[in-house]
């Protein structure tokens, strides 16, 4: 059984409302161009998407997605406003750069812990 760290409270594993949107977006867009972001993608823009606080579990897989992920953004149309790239789309399901902005200092958090 994984256990949650106490020192992260409630609050700061409920996603804020930047990262709620652009988890919105993503599912947006990704309904719009059929295509971007895989199921595991989806199910995170739609736990996003409501709000659900994230488990240290998920702090971590998220930090590995963004750095995975970050060199996504050098791609070609990147934000293109009629056609954006299948990266971008993802980005925006895992809670784009909001997310990555939250996710990156609990993660670290959760390292001063790790043995």
């Amino acid at each position: 059984m994984f256990i949650d760290h106490p020192s992260i409270t409630d609050e700061e594993r409920t996603p804020p409302d930047a990262v709620i949107e652009a988890a919105n977006y993503g599912i947006a867009l990704r309904r719009e161009h059929k295509r971007g972001g895989t199921e595991v993608g989806l199910n995170r823009a739609l736990r996003l998407s409501r709000g659900e606080r994230v488990s240290d579990r998920d702090i971590i897989t998220m930090n590995a997605w963004f750095a995975r992920h970050a060199v996504d953004k050098r791609g070609k149309f990147w934000g293109h406003p009629t056609k954006p790239s299948a990266g971008y789309i993802a980005w925006h399901l895992w809670g784009g750069d909001a997310a990555q902005d939250w996710i990156a200092p609990l993660r670290e958090r959760l390292r001063a812990f790790e043995i």
